[in-house]
């Protein structure tokens, strides 16, 4: 099983737990800001590799998921409704367990994802992104941490981070071990994903996507999605850690307007049946 952390408050109450799924380099306590301005049941989980679970393997994105999906299981009764919330690596993770199925196992009423990758097109493109996923596994797991890291946030996708920000998060994710995410990168390559959006929009399942005003790549990625989407003011990649409260509310309108709506629905079925 997963490391992993849950508070359940309310778990009487037909609220849905909210499970969030860091990014690369992360961990579930990178949710905490988000928690701490929000009242619901929640459960984080360490991913494969990292943090509490760094001793923990997956080969691909079937066996990360499974690993996702066993932990849930383990943690939360079967019935219990959730919200899957994923970041980057995480939203890619939660994407490929809705679109395979393996979410089925779960009471899954939505997903929030957040600046996450639908996969790559052409051939070409997913060559070129296993050359260079290689090239960081190499330099992760042969080079010292902090000297990868570095270079890592100088990518254009952490293009709206300043100097600040990039030496906290390089101070904050040196504690990761090198090898272990030089491995995780292999099984999760971008390139070893299958394209989703296609089939993520023939499910019911309510989506919504985040992505921050500055996020261009991302932004755009939305924009063209077809999915639901919130455009956060005032954030690059990473909304949730820039952004935390405007992220936290987002989460509250989805739970309000699919969840509750969707429960009245089956209270107003429920009492009709009483009456007949």
């Amino acid at each position: 099983m997963l490391a992993n952390q849950v508070q359940l408050r309310h778990h009487q109450s037909e609220q849905p737990v909210l499970v969030f799924l860091h990014g690369l380099l992360g961990s579930g306590a990178d949710w905490r800001p988000v928690l701490n301005a929000l009242d619901h049941d929640w459960m984080t989980i360490d991913l494969p590799f990292h943090g509490g679970s760094r001793a923990l393997e997956c080969v691909d994105f079937a066996s990360c998921v499974n690993r996702v999906v066993d932990t849930i299981q383990a943690m939360l009764s079967e019935q219990t409704p959730i919200i899957l919330i994923g970041y980057s690596l995480g939203a890619r993770v939660a994407m490929v367990a809705a679109a395979s199925g393996a979410l089925d196992k779960l009471n899954v009423q939505g997903l929030i994802l957040e600046g996450g990758n639908f996969g790559l097109l052409s051939t070409e493109d997913k060559a070129q992104r296993w050359q260079n996923d290689q090239g960081w596994a190499e330099r992760f797991a042969g080079e010292p941490i902090e000297q990868v890291l570095a270079d890592w946030y100088q990518q254009p996708v952490f293009s709206s981070l300043n100097n600040e920000q990039r030496q906290t998060l390089i101070t904050v994710r040196s504690d990761n071990l090198g090898g272990q995410i030089a491995k995780m990168l292999r099984a999760t390559s971008l390139a070893k994903q299958p394209y989703l959006l296609s089939d993520l929009k023939l499910l019911t399942l309510p989506m919504h996507y985040i992505c921050g005003e500055r996020d261009t790549k991302f932004r755009q990625l939305a924009q063209q999605s077809g999915l639901v989407f919130s455009q956060v003011a005032n954030a690059g990649h990473n909304v949730h850690k820039e952004q935390p409260i405007a992220f936290a509310q987002i989460i509250e309108d989805f739970i309000l307007q699919h969840f509750f709506i969707r429960q009245r629905h089956v209270d107003q079925n429920n009492n009709g049946n009483h009456h007949g």
